[in-house]
């Protein structure tokens, strides 16, 4: 009996800073990053840090310039590009589809014009924009 005892107290000594962590951990649903005073509300969900801790690096980059074209102008994310290749060696391999991605969406982005989209084709990744923007038209 006193075996017993002593082996479920050890299962209990393991097994429950576990289960304490966990439960902690899961309780918190979000957690504010901006200041309360902020306007944008910024907030970060569990659902949301979940769905980008799923992404590759090269992905989680990708949606992020093509969503940074579409707001702004091919020539930011091309910028924001080269800026993350510079920051991140590891991406560099990435580079060149990710440009193409780029190119196309800008096509997309004016109608079809491909000549639009061109004039913001600068020499990130060789001519990966170039050859996006080709592949479309």
């Amino acid at each position: 009996m006193n075996q017993v005892a002593r082996r479920l107290g050890k299962t209990f000594a393991l097994v429950l800073p576990v289960v304490l962590v966990l439960s902690g951990t899961l309780a918190v649903t979000r957690v504010p990053w901006a200041s309360s005073s902020s306007s944008d509300g910024q907030v970060l969900t569990a659902a949301s840090s979940k769905k980008q801790a799923s992404l590759a690096p090269q992905e989680a980059l990708r949606q992020k310039l093509l969503a940074e074209l579409q707001e702004k102008d091919p020539g930011a994310a091309l910028t924001d590009l080269q800026t993350a290749i510079t920051k991140q060696p590891g991406l560099a391999r990435y580079c060149v589809d990710i440009a193409r991605s780029l190119g196309r969406a800008a096509v997309a982005k004016y109608d079809g014009a491909a000549n639009r989209a061109q004039a913001w084709s600068r020499p990130v990744c060789d001519t990966s924009f170039a050859t996006g923007v080709a592949s479309v038209g």
